[in-house]
């Protein structure tokens, strides 16, 4: 397995660097967005499972986060994250000619959900994982939000985000809080995006109208559960609740299990969905 990097320009000049775990020969590609502070170098060992098994999987790091360029975790508008998601399908998925998955995680699954809501550059398939939804704020902090997101756009308030919340083995937190490209605060600027972008992907759900697996840790206290139960009535739509896990099921003991039931998904899907 390859893993290999690279940057490309955004719609407006902003860098993105990416990776790639290359499969030989590869069959599909897996095109993952990942979560809220974190970066696609977190996901070394989910690109490497599915390489090794035929996906050849790219990621990269949003804007403002990891090695990308733009102001740290401080966007007004989520479009710009799907305008980049489209650069990135055009320039490092498209050319490969072969049937893709969208695999997101967390904010990166709420993204996907935006982008499958759409009706340009579908995948074959898709994987939400967590799916950021909804969010378990209390009301007053959203009013907040939206205040301070209009009159003090770029304050800067915590994630809130422990290490246990993110698994139950204490080494993944740790290596969370020690890694010089996780980002812990986000722009009121930001939330306000955030909420605005929830309640969209919510409001179009019944659009997402291809094969669907969301996977969900039925433990998960930064994205509750209750955020994506609503996609279960989705007609196409799979969704695995899984008891026990938190909030990153590819990184609890158990990821090797979870990764495993993901890839057979995908592979059914596959074929499912071949001429």
């Amino acid at each position: 397995m390859e893993d290999v990097t690279g940057a490309l320009e955004a719609v407006d000049g902003t860098v993105l660097f990416t990776r790639r775990w290359r499969a030989n020969p590869p069959r599909a590609v897996v095109l993952i967005v990942h979560g809220l502070g974190e970066h696609s170098g977190r996901y070394g060992h989910v690109g490497g499972f599915f390489a090794d098994r035929g996906l050849e999987t790219v990621a990269f790091d949003l804007r403002g986060h990891g090695r990308s360029g733009g102001s740290r975790v401080d966007i007004d508008d989520f479009t710009t994250y799907l305008q980049d998601l489209a650069k990135v399908i055009d320039t490092e998925v498209v050319p490969m000619d072969l049937p893709w998955v969208l695999y997101g995680h967390s904010m990166g699954g709420l993204i996907g959900a935006l982008h499958l809501e759409g009706t340009e550059r579908q995948p074959t398939a898709a994987v939400l994982s967590a799916p950021a939804l909804d969010a378990d704020v209390p009301p007053p902090l959203k009013i907040a939000a939206e205040v301070f997101g209009r009159v003090a756009p770029g304050l800067r308030f915590p994630n809130s985000i422990n290490g246990e919340q993110l698994s139950r083995d204490p080494r993944v937190g740790e290596a969370y809080f020690a890694d010089p490209l996780v980002e812990t605060k986000t722009t009121a600027r930001f939330g306000r995006g955030l909420f605005a972008a929830q309640r969209r992907a919510r409001e179009a759900i019944d659009a997402i109208a291809l094969p669907t697996l969301v996977v969900h840790g039925a433990e998960d206290e930064l994205v509750p559960p209750s955020a994506s139960a609503p996609l279960a009535a989705v007609e196409g739509i799979e969704r695995k609740l899984l008891p026990g896990l938190r909030h990153e099921v590819h990184n609890e003991p158990e990821h090797l299990e979870v990764l495993r039931d993901v890839a057979a998904w995908i592979d059914a899907a596959l074929d499912q969905t071949s001429p």
